[in-house]
């Protein structure tokens, strides 16, 4: 790693094409290991033909897990448990990098799966309370809770005796997880999901934090700023919590979900909750920046971002402002095996910045996985980037041999 002090970069020099920091860690073996997955991964074909077969051989229990484990799997998850997971956890410390453990097991939805969920999640929170190498914990209300309950309640349908109790589960499930992440002095963000059941999850959210976050942030809402209404709700929050005196914990992401809200807001003919443009998005990103920071007196949040532009943007008002690097109220966040050149010069010039690291048995992990592969695919080219700065990198070190 270069000799840069960790803290003094000046934002000029901050560079997220230094590729030769970006990329320190790996060796030559494991960057051109990565360097044939993203190459892949840029040919859009070859990533739908391949999640078409290896969901079908997993249907059919062919034994491919190998072939998967040593490689996306390897690439963007930390391993099927928490120990598996501490390799990562300690090598993402060695860089100035937190963990934030994500329990990626997705589509069960049985009252033993969301029990196991939340047994699980308190492990993370207990990890997270032994060292300064996890500075959150994480979880997704739709793995501890049927989604067709949280949008009954949303839309307020009549919840007949059976559903009444299976709410109150739910509500315990969610208290038992942020009151532990409180006791233990861990802080926790509660993930953003789909528009029709994310007012139920925003009013868990805000009572949990009612509860927890008077003496400190514990507990964080996730902002997804490519609705148009999220600034809106941003501002009604701070209020809200100022008037309650209790500290407002935020992530502010773009979003994850828009092929489906636009889907299902045409074929069920409501108003689109998607802002028109993406540069409507890019705008309210980087307008709830700047509230964040202008109310650093009770807001405390983490740019969930893989975009230069926006944590460009921060690194710079932060610098105009006066505030530190390492400020505590401020963090940066990208998911592990993505965007390593924002999230390792990030962390060499001394911000606060965090991995997301997955982990789950590797067949309950492949929806997650699934995801970043047409993620990579689709989203501004985010595939043909990272190939480019590791293909940059190799020609580095081809030249500096």
């Amino acid at each position: 790693m270069p000799e840069t002090v960790r803290g003094l970069t000046d934002v000029k020099s901050l560079s997220f094409e230094d590729t030769s920091i970006a990329f320190s860690s790996q060796s030559d073996f494991k960057l051109r290991k990565t360097y044939w997955l993203f190459a892949l991964m840029n040919k859009g074909w070859l990533v739908n033909l391949g999640t078409f077969f290896i969901k079908i051989a997993l249907r059919l229990g062919l034994p491919i897990k190998f072939l998967i484990k040593n490689a996306i799997f390897e690439q963007f998850c930390g391993g099927e448990s928490i120990q598996d997971s501490e390799k990562t956890i300690h090598h993402l410390h060695d860089v100035h990098i937190g963990t934030i453990l994500d329990y990626s097991v997705e589509g069960e939805e049985t009252e033993k799966s969301f029990d196991e969920t939340t047994l699980e999640i308190l492990r993370t929170i207990e990890r997270a309370s032994e060292s300064s190498d996890i500075p959150f914990s994480v979880f997704k209300v739709t793995g501890i809770a049927s989604t067709a309950l949280l949008e009954a309640i949303q839309i307020g349908d009549s919840l007949n005796k059976e559903q009444k109790a299976e709410f109150d589960r739910v509500m315990k499930r969610v208290d038992t997880l942020c009151r532990r992440a409180y006791e233990r002095n861990v802080r926790i963000f509660i993930d953003a999901e789909e528009s029709w059941i994310q007012d139920t999850i925003d009013t868990l959210t805000y009572e949990m934090m009612n509860r927890y976050n008077h003496e400190r942030p514990v507990v964080y809402n996730t902002y997804q700023m490519y609705r148009w209404e999220s600034m809106a709700h941003l501002r009604r929050d701070t209020a809200e919590a100022q008037a309650k005196g209790y500290c407002l914990g935020v992530k502010l992401v773009r979003g994850a979900y828009l092929e489906k809200e636009r889907l299902r807001a045409h074929e069920e003919e409501y108003q689109d909750p998607i802002q028109p443009t993406k540069e409507d998005t890019d705008h309210d990103f980087n307008e709830a920046i700047d509230f964040c920071l202008e109310h650093r007196n009770i807001v405390s949040f983490c740019l969930g971002t893989h975009n230069e532009e926006s944590c460009t943007y921060c690194v710079q008002h932060m610098k105009q402002m006066g505030i530190a690097p390492d400020d505590v109220h401020i963090y940066f966040a990208q998911l592990l095996g993505m965007s390593d050149n924002i999230s390792y010069n990030l962390a060499n010039a001394g911000y606060n910045v965090a991995k997301y690291v997955p982990y789950g048995p590797v067949e309950t992990v492949m929806p997650y996985l699934f995801r970043r592969a047409e993620e990579n695919k689709s989203i501004a080219g985010q595939s043909s980037r990272e190939f480019r700065l590791i293909s940059n990198e190799l020609k580095r070190r081809k030249g500096c041999k």
